[in-house]
C-alpha cells in the first residue's frame, strides 16, 4: 500500500485562484524581439499572400510554420484573439489551467449553447480559446490519441469516395504525423514508480514542436489508480499510444520538462523560429467572410476579409493560392456560413447570399459530456506543504502537476448484457436528425452504423473515468471521479441567424437526444461511484458530498445526471470528412467540396468524435494538412499515393482536383514523407431512460 500522507498537497493550490479579467488589447514593450516571432503589432501587413490561414489556434499555426518552411511561399495567419503575452503565468504554468484560468475572459470565446431540452433546458458554457494557439493555449494539457479502430474508422467513412488520399487518415499514417508533433521525454524514475505510469517510448515521437511528457510532481495515491481499476478488471495498458488507447494508465501531458511550462502551438511552431520574412501572424483580426469568383462554375477564393472589431474597418487580402480555415468545430463553419457557403435555407434566414449550397456545414456536431462524483478526504492536508508555503509547494516541478490519471472503459465493463443493449440500437432513427436534407440524413447515418456496428461492442472505450485531485466546486479539500461520454450517439449542429459575423453561432449539440447516451453516462457514473469505493483508493475516500448515497436507482441517477452535467470541451465534426452525398463538407484532401481552393483543417473535420482528448489527434491533423498542401503545390508525390491512378473525377465540386490551379507553382522542395480541458460538474437534461 503507497503512503497517501501528502494526497492533497495538490488540491490546496484552489487557494490561489483567480481568474484573469483584464479585458484589454496585449501592448507589449518587446516589439521587435516579438516581431522576430512573425507577430505582426503594427497591423502592416502585405496586401496578398500565397496562403491566408484563417485562425491562429492549434492547427493554424503548426500549418503555418510548416508551410513558411519554403522559403518562397508568403504565408499569413489571421487570428482573431490576442498574442495571450500578457498573461504569460496563466499560460505557461500547467497549474494555472484550474487556478489562473482564461474561462470568461477576453482570451475565451465564451461561447454557450442554446437551451437543451434533454438537460432541463439548460444552457451550458463551452470555453474556447482566444488566443494565440487557440485551446491548445488554455486546456487541460492531456495528449491522449485516439485508437486505430477510430482512426481506421475515420478513414473507411471517406474511402469509398476516394481510396487513395483516404489512406492519409489511416492509422499507419496518421500515428506518423501524431509522432511528427510530438517530442516525448520518459518520467524520471521517481516519478514512474510513484504513479505507476507504463509507457513504450517506440510509439511516441523523438523530434517534433510539442514537448509531452509527465508532471515534474506526483503523489502517492496516483499510484493507487492503477490497481483500483484492475481490480475492477479494467487492465493497465502497456502502451496507450499505439493504437490501443483503453483501458487504465497515466496519461502523457503537453508540458516541456526542461522548464516545467505549458508546450503548446505558438511556443513550438512559432516561438523558436527564427525571423521568417514570408511569414506573419496578425493578432487581434477576426475573419468575416472569404471573397469569391466564379468563373463558368469555378468558386475561387480571391480573398479574406477581416476586422479588428464590429465597428471597424474592413480589410481584404488577396489570395495567390489557398485559403486554410482553422478556426475549430466552432469558427470553421461559422467562417464557412458567413462567406455564404452552407445550407441554402439557412443561409437565405440569415440574409446571406448563398455562394454555394452545402447542406453539411455546421451538421454532425459531436462533443464529450461529463459529470463527476465528489468526496471529501479522510487525509488530514492541515499540514501540507503548500499550506506551510515550503519551497516545494512554490516550486516549477510542483506547479506544474495536472490531473493525469485515466481510464477509458469499454462496454463491456459498463452493461451486463451486451448483445441486448446493441441489438436495442439497430434502427437508426432519421427523426433525431437536425435537418431534412438526405443527403444529411444520410451522413448521420453512416456515422451511427459506424458507432454502432464497428465501434461499440469492441475495445474502445465508450466512457472515460478520470480521477481530479485538483479540487472540486464543493471545495479544495475534496477528490472528484468524472465520467464522460466518449462515443456520443446523439449528433447535433451549429448554424447562423443573422448576418453579422461578430455574432455568436447557434451551438445545439443535442445532448442526449439518442436515450443510449444517458444510459451509458448513467452507468459511467454508477462506476465511477464504485471506484471510489474500492481498495486502494478508497483509503483517501470520505464521505460523498455530490451526488449523494441518496442517488442509488436508476431514476434517480438519471434525475440527477441531466440536471448536473456538462462538456468536457471537445467539440467536433461539424465540417466532416465525408463523402459529399452523406453531407461531408470536405473530401479526403481537406478541400471544401464545391471551391476550388479552400481547405479545413481542424477538429471540425473529424466525421467522429474520438475516445480520446482532441489536441493529440488535431496536431496530427494538422502535420498531416502541411503535408499534403506541401506537396500539392510543389509538385511532390505523396507516400500513399505513389504508384496510385489519380482519382477519374474530382470530389471538390469542380474540375479543379488539385484544390487549387497550379499557375506560379513553386519548385519541388524537400518535406516530410509522411485537442483538452476537464470536464466540469454543470447543467441539466431531462431524459428518456433507455432500458439495458
Amino acid at each position: 500500500m503507497r503512503s497517501l500522507g501528502l494526497l492533497f498537497v495538490t488540491v490546496s493550490l484552489s487557494s490561489l485562484a483567480s481568474c484573469w479579467t483584464g479585458g484589454h488589447r496585449d501592448v507589449s514593450a518587446e516589439h521587435r524581439r516579438l516581431r522576430a516571432r512573425n507577430i505582426v503589432y503594427n497591423g502592416e501587413i502585405q496586401s496578398t499572400y500565397d496562403f491566408v490561414i484563417a485562425g491562429g489556434g492549434t492547427a493554424g499555426l503548426v500549418i503555418a510554420s510548416r508551410l513558411s518552411e519554403d522559403s518562397n511561399t508568403t504565408v499569413l495567419v489571421l487570428e482573431a484573439g490576442d498574442t495571450g503575452d500578457a498573461i504569460k503565468d496563466s499560460i505557461d504554468v500547467p497549474a494555472n489551467a484550474y487556478y489562473k484560468s482564461t474561462w470568461g475572459t477576453t482570451y475565451d470565446w465564451q461561447f454557450a449553447t442554446v437551451p437543451q431540452p434533454k438537460a432541463n433546458n439548460r444552457v451550458i458554457a463551452w470555453a474556447r480559446g482566444k488566443i494565440l494557439g487557440g485551446c491548445s493555449a488554455t486546456n487541460g494539457m492531456y495528449q491522449v490519441r485516439p485508437s486505430e479502430l477510430e482512426v481506421d474508422t475515420w478513414e473507411s467513412l471517406i474511402a469509398p469516395e476516394d481510396s487513395v488520399n483516404s489512406k492519409a487518415w489511416s492509422w499507419a499514417n496518421f500515428l506518423e504525423a501524431m509522432k511528427k508533433s510530438e517530442t516525448f521525454t520518459p518520467p524520471s524514475d521517481a516519478i514512474k514508480a510513484e504513479a505507476d505510469i507504463a509507457f513504450d517510448p517506440s510509439s511516441r515521437g523523438t523530434n517534433g514542436p510539442i514537448h509531452v511528457s509527465y508532471p515534474g510532481y506526483s503523489f502517492p495515491v496516483i499510484g493507487n489508480w492503477t490497481p483500483t481499476l484492475q481490480g475492477m478488471g479494467v487492465p493497465q495498458s502497456p502502451d496507450a499510444y499505439n493504437g490501443q488507447g483503453w483501458g487504465t494508465f497515466i496519461v502523457s501531458s503537453a508540458i516541456n520538462p526542461t522548464n516545467w511550462t505549458r508546450s503548446f502551438a505558438r511556443s513550438g511552431y512559432i516561438d523558436p523560429l527564427p525571423p521568417r520574412s514570408n511569414l506573419d501572424i496578425l493578432p487581434n483580426a477576426t475573419v468575416t467572410r472569404l471573397v469569391f469568383s466564379n468563373s463558368n462554375g469555378q468558386i475561387t477564393a480571391t480573398g479574406v476579409e477581416y476586422a479588428a472589431t464590429s465597428s471597424g474597418p474592413r480589410v481584404i487580402i488577396n489570395v495567390r493560392k489557398e485559403v486554410i480555415i482553422t478556426g475549430g468545430a466552432v469558427g470553421s463553419p461559422h467562417i464557412l456560413l458567413h462567406s455564404g457557403v452552407g445550407p441554402q435555407d439557412v443561409l437565405s434566414a440569415a440574409g446571406v447570399p448563398v455562394v454555394y449550397n452545402l447542406p453539411g456545414v455546421g451538421q454532425h456536431l459531436q462533443d464529450h459530456i461529463s459529470a463527476e462524483i465528489i468526496y471529501n478526504t479522510t487525509i488530514d492536508t492541515a499540514g501540507s506543504i503548500h499550506a506551510s508555503n515550503s519551497s516545494t509547494a512554490n516550486s516549477a516541478e510542483f506547479l506544474s502537476y495536472v490531473n493525469d490519471a485515466t481510464s477509458y472503459v469499454n462496454i463491456s465493463s459498463l452493461v451486463t448484457d451486451v448483445a441486448t443493449f446493441q441489438s436495442g440500437l439497430n434502427t437508426f432513427d432519421a427523426s433525431l436528425v437536425p435537418s431534412t436534407d438526405p443527403t444529411v440524413i444520410a451522413g448521420y447515418q453512416a456515422i451511427y452504423n459506424a458507432s454502432v456496428n464497428k465501434l461499440l461492442n469492441s475495445p474502445v472505450g465508450q466512457v472515460e473515468i478520470l480521477l481530479a485531485l485538483t479540487g472540486t466546486a464543493s471545495g479544495a479539500q475534496t477528490i472528484g471521479i468524472q465520467a464522460a461520454l466518449q462515443r456520443p450517439l446523439s449528433q447535433g449542429r451549429l448554424y447562423i441567424n443573422t448576418s453579422d459575423p461578430f455574432a455568436k453561432p447557434v451551438i445545439d449539440p443535442n445532448y442526449l437526444s439518442h436515450a443510449a447516451d444517458l444510459t451509458i453516462m448513467r452507468q459511467g457514473l454508477k462506476m465511477a461511484r464504485a471506484v471510489g469505493a474500492s481498495a486502494p483508493l478508497n483509503i483517501a475516500i470520505g464521505a460523498e458530498v455530490s451526488p449523494g448515497v441518496a442517488v442509488s436507482n436508476d431514476t434517480q441517477w438519471e434525475t440527477w445526471l441531466t440536471a448536473n452535467f456538462g462538456t468536457e470541451f471537445h467539440p467536433s465534426c461539424t465540417c466532416a470528412m465525408l463523402p459529399l452525398n452523406q453531407g461531408g463538407v470536405v473530401n479526403a484532401n481537406l478541400q471544401v467540396y464545391g471551391l476550388t481552393n479552400v481547405r479545413v483543417a481542424d477538429a471540425s473535420v473529424f466525421p467522429i468524435e474520438f475516445s480520446a482528448h482532441l489536441m493529440a489527434p488535431v496536431y496530427g491533423l494538422a502535420e498531416q494538412a502541411a503535408t499534403i498542401i506541401r506537396a500539392n503545390h510543389n509538385s511532390v508525390t505523396l507516400p500513399w499515393a505513389a504508384g496510385a491512378p489519380s482519382p477519374s473525377s474530382t470530389s471538390s465540386g469542380s474540375s479543379n482536383g488539385s484544390g487549387g490551379k497550379k499557375s506560379g507553382a513553386l519548385p519541388r522542395s524537400s518535406i516530410s514523407s509522411s485537442f483538452a480541458l476537464l470536464g466540469c460538474s454543470a447543467i441539466a437534461v431531462a431524459a428518456a431512460i433507455f432500458t439495458l
